[in-house]
């Protein structure tokens, strides 16, 4: 899938930790573009996940922010950032989990197409060290040392901070070293894309789903990213006949003409179970 506004136009990557690893050969092949970086490009302006930087920002502002920046630095009309979270699931809870945000904008023809991706499939981790021993076994959790580390002297400080920490013998003698000043030391997981394949991973599952987008095309004027902006309720029970809270319809529009149109049944159910009917199922 080539589409021809996007074809033959530079695309800037807003990336300092190597994202365009995974990014560059999908977006290159899906969309007839040139990918390009942007130089000097500093995205810990806007936070850093070991928190010397805090985020002032949410998750889809920041991305846009990034993509603006870029787009001003390299000359291009046609940015692509992301954004990455990572926390409690926020329906299991208790499950640590990656949302990536990704972001494209067209500021030539002012179109922007935006994806979300949650994973549980992270690393994400952090634990108080006591010991070399509590250590070597944290990292062995953690998928070290393909995964890299960071070592600090306390959670949430800053004073002696290492990051990047791939090597083993690396770690053991940065731990040894700020055991002998500290009664305890804090390791986590690096979560910087270029140190953290399994977030790469998902970076390239959102990229893939943020091309999938791009090929919905408004059926009167062709832009790209023809989207979902409302949800309608109201399947039917197979039982009773009553409107469910389920899902019955998506209503999607162009961002670019405002052209509307309903898709009836979009998850592919005719009819919802009666255990989730408010009728048979008070």
């Amino acid at each position: 899938m080539t589409n021809s506004i996007f074809s033959n136009r530079q695309l800037v990557i807003a990336t300092m930790h190597g994202k365009e690893i995974v990014l560059k050969p999908l977006l290159e092949n899906a969309l007839g573009v040139e990918i390009i970086l942007a130089e000097n490009l500093d995205t810990d302006q806007w936070g850093t996940f070991s928190g010397e930087v805090t985020r002032p920002l949410d998750p889809l502002a920041t991305a846009r922010l990034k993509c603006k920046h870029a787009a001003s630095i390299s000359g291009a009309s046609l940015a692509i950032a992301n954004e990455g979270s990572f926390g409690a699931h926020p329906v299991i809870g208790f499950v640590p989990a990656d949302e990536e945000i990704l972001v494209l904008i067209d500021f030539e023809n002012d179109i922007e197409i935006k994806v979300k991706e949650l994973s549980t499939e992270t690393n994400f981790s952090g634990k108080q060290i006591h010991t070399l021993a509590e250590a070597k076994e944290f990292a062995k959790q953690v998928q070290f040392p393909s995964h890299a580390l960071i070592i600090r002297n306390a959670k949430d400080e800053t004073e002696q901070i290492i990051k990047g920490i791939k090597d083993w013998n690396l770690m053991e003698e940065q731990v040894i070293n700020l055991l002998q000043q500290f009664p305890s030391i804090y390791l986590e997981t690096d979560m910087r894309a270029m140190n953290n394949p399994s977030r790469m991973q998902v970076i390239e599952k959102a990229c893939i789903k943020l091309i999938q987008k791009i090929s919905q095309q408004c059926p009167n004027c062709s832009t790209p990213g023809f989207d979902v902006v409302d949800v309608i309720p109201g399947l039917p029970c197979s039982l009773c006949g009553f409107a469910t809270r389920s899902t019955l319809a998506y209503i999607y529009q162009c961002q670019k003409c405002g052209q509307q149109e309903e898709k009836k049944f979009p998850l592919g159910k005719l009819q919802e179970d009666p255990m989730y009917c408010d009728r048979c199922n008070p």
